[in-house]
């Protein structure tokens, strides 16, 4: 694990194009090389042009991906990696393409025809809800007709009051209604469709057909029904062909890849007629094997330099240590800042870092390759929901891991709930692959660091105190999370420990800034924008903490650290002396600020009120800690005991919430829904009682479940993110995207 991603080295592999496909065959397999992409800025060089063959292969390509969809084909079809000669994928995928062409084209016109019965349907149902034959909805020399969808009272009564009409009759059937008028001598022709223009009718065409309409939907409903057995049998078919074809596909296509981007690679050379330059970023501890791999494949037909090694600096460039053996991988001559090798005017060029060596392609940050480890390596997709870190910055990954498993277990901090977040992360992590499995890893954490606060909480499961349950006089040194009358200690204990662990990580954030800038500039500098930060911050908390003033300062700040540590701990604050040099502290930090960052004194309170919000941990606990109180209440019922001086204990049975009603020294708080249930008269309303408690409480458990992770999860990484990262992290890095591919399908 480490703050740093790893080391980069920026190298150049430069031949004869008589060995190009070799040396690309070499960089592929190694799979190391992030290749820059060569932008036109050198005369006489020329961006390289796509292999032979590499517009077949393409096409080919194209044709595999084709079927894939078609097929509807994904990588759980695969049927393990295995070989593939170019002979074999050739001549399988033209046989599979002329077979799911042919019965897609038979599908397609299934489908295109089984429309167009529907279509046709569609339209003679009305009729069909009529019962007037078509010939008679046509065809008269003194009648004018109307068919369409319409109330028939509303057709007639604007019929009626229509001119021009000497009689009418309207008939109607479903919510289709057909209107027969004999117009006026003296009126125009189609003066019935004028009498309806205010009327809410949407007009029907007659269709032109021999057979009645209900013969005629009964007829186009046969041949629909004909067609859809044809198309199942059609998509049977192509079903089988995924599964006989599904695997040779998957291969072809990683297999093609393959080809397609070692073929499309020149394009990102710089090439003359006769030769090409490469140029990319490897690991560092990788490029004397990289270079030994393309001394076996080429020999002296290639050179292998090592141009440049990007050592970590913050403020968003990368400082270079310039090679000077000759491109080997050890020899550092010294170490140059990359904007102050430039050999052009627009500081683009940087200039060799080799004896006869050549300027590199361009200023191209490294990409970051994230060493994290197995157990923070998963915390990488929370780093990079914020963005990746660039090569210059510490990667905050490590740190995350430390304190957001932390964070959220403390605010769940539930036996069983913890139980339960393990479990879908185990299920993540077992059954899915890339972000599922990383989030799933991460749930893993965050479960177990909740069992453990729940151990802490009073063996807190699902908002009950198992310890209640334990033989003997037990009891818990932490009684709950400060939700009884009891127990409001410690809920003003957990307010001071969410502070001071606000108090631990900002000053992580504000030392790792001091750090930055301090390597970016100097220690001037560094006071400036660094110190000055953790001079305020830290004075002023150190000032609350002291005896100092102490009438405005609640007991509670001092009397916390007794509590939280079953009385191991005792503090009484600061003495007066330090207090006097924590506000001497404060007055540095805000001097050395006006003077480094004059605009920032507007934010010179930041410190105290970033720590304050880290307060929302405490406000969680108690939110989620009262949500399943109440759920338990609701269901099991809930009594005081000693005059309220005690805990929640939960009723459960009808007898128990007799004993506590007749107990002076209990305090019933709710009687919940199962105490209703007794065993010695089981009776209706008993058992619907137990039924319905015990579904609010599955129901109300799984719903505070779910609300854990979009509370305790949201505002942990809210603190990470805006509290903890706004002092050092920017993010914006490029991911390192090595030439070459991870076989899945095939084999070598």
């Amino acid at each position: 694990m480490a703050l740093r991603p790893e080391r980069m080295s920026k190298v150049s592999v430069t031949g004869s194009k008589r060995v190009i496909d070799d040396v690309i065959e070499a960089a592929y397999d190694h799979h190391s090389l992030h290749v820059t992409d060569y932008d036109d800025r050198y005369e006489g060089f020329e961006p390289g042009t796509s292999l032979a063959g590499a517009e077949d292969v393409n096409e080919r390509l194209v044709t595999v991906r084709s079927l894939e969809s078609i097929l509807d084909v994904s990588a759980e079809d695969a049927d393990g990696p295995g070989k593939l000669a170019d002979d074999a994928l050739t001549a399988e995928l033209e046989e599979t393409r002329e077979r799911v062409n042919e019965l897609n084209d038979r599908r397609d016109e299934l489908r295109g025809e089984i429309r167009d019965r529907q279509e046709e349907i569609d339209r003679m149902e009305p009729f069909a809800e009529l019962g007037i034959e078509l010939d008679l909805l046509g065809g008269y020399d003194s009648l004018e007709v109307v068919v369409g969808e319409a109330k028939p009272d509303a057709i007639e009564d604007a019929l009626e009051a229509a001119d021009g009409i000497d009689a009418f009759e309207v008939f109607s059937g479903g919510n289709v209604a057909a209107a027969f008028a004999a117009p006026a001598d003296d009126a125009e022709a189609g003066v019935l469709q004028d009498a309806l223009v205010g009327v809410d009718v949407a007009f029907l065409e007659v269709p032109d057909a021999d057979a009645s309409p209900a013969d005629y939907v009964a007829e186009l409903e046969g041949e629909r029904a004909d067609l859809g057995e044809e198309l199942d049998a059609v998509d049977a078919e192509l079903e089988e062909v995924k599964t006989e074809a599904a695997g040779f596909l998957l291969r072809a296509e990683e297999q093609l890849t393959i080809e397609a981007q070692k073929k499309q690679a020149p394009l990102s050379f710089a090439t003359t007629e006769n030769a090409f330059i490469a140029e990319g970023w490897i690991p560092t501890a990788t490029v004397a094997d990289f270079e030994a791999v393309i001394a076996d494949a080429v020999g002296d037909h290639a050179e292998v330099e090592e141009l440049e090694r990007a050592s970590f600096t913050p403020d968003g460039d990368h400082h270079v240590e310039a090679v000077a053996d000759g491109g080997s991988s050890g020899g550092v001559a010294g170490e140059t800042s990359a904007s102050s090798s430039a050999t052009t005017a627009d500081d683009a060029d940087r200039e060799a870092a080799t004896d006869g060596g050549h300027a590199t392609h361009g200023s191209d940050d490294p990409p970051v390759v994230q060493d994290n480890g197995s157990a923070a390596g998963p915390f990488e997709v929370l780093v990079r929901g914020f963005g990746r870190p660039k090569y210059s910055e510490f990667d905050p990954t490590l740190l995350v891991f430390l304190t957001f498993p932390l964070m959220f277990g403390f605010m769940i901090g539930d036996v069983g709930y913890g139980v339960l977040y393990a479990a879908i992360g185990y299920f993540l992590y077992s059954n899915y692959e890339g972000t599922f499995r990383e989030l799933g890893a991460v749930a893993l954490w965050a479960g177990g660091f909740t069992v453990l606060f729940g151990i802490y909480f009073g063996i807190d499961v699902f908002g009950y105190h198992a310890y209640q349950l334990l033989p003997g006089d037990v009891h818990w040194p932490v009684d709950g999370k400060g939700l009884s009358p009891a127990d409001i200690d410690w809920a003003l204990s957990f307010l001071v420990a969410s502070v001071v662990f606000g108090l631990v990580h900002l000053n992580v954030g504000h030392v790792l800034s001091f750090v930055s800038t301090y390597q970016r500039h100097d220690l001037k500098h560094a006071l400036y924008e660094g110190g000055s930060w953790l001079l305020i911050l830290n004075g002023a908390w150190i000032w609350i903490f002291s005896q100092h003033v102490p009438g405005p300062k609640p007991d509670f700040l001092f009397e916390s650290f007794s509590i939280l540590t079953f009385g191991a701990v005792s503090f009484a604050g600061f003495p007066v002396a330090v207090g006097y040099a924590a506000i001497a502290a404060v007055v540095l930090g805000v001097v050395l600020l006006a003077i480094g960052e004059p605009p920032e004194l507007a934010e010179v309170l930041a410190p105290i009120v970033n720590a304050i919000s880290y307060a929302r941990i405490m406000a969680v606990l108690l939110a989620k800690g009262g949500m399943a109180l109440a759920v338990n209440l609701l269901a099991f019922g809930a009594y005081i005991d000693d005059g309220g001086d005690g805990s929640f204990h939960f009723i459960f049975s009808a007898d128990y919430l007799a004993e506590v009603q007749n107990t002076a020294d209990y305090e019933l708080v709710f009687a919940g829904m199962t105490t209703a249930f007794d065993p010695a008269s089981i009776g209706a309303v008993g058992v619907l009682a137990l039924v319905g408690g015990i579904v609010v409480a599955v129901v109300g458990h799984l719903v505070v479940l779910a609300l854990g992770i979009t509370s305790a999860g949201i505002q942990a990484v809210r603190l990470e993110y805006v509290e903890f990262f706004g002092n050092f992290y920017e993010g914006g890095g490029d991911a390192y995207t090595p030439f070459g591919y991870d076989r899945k399908h095939t084999e070598e």
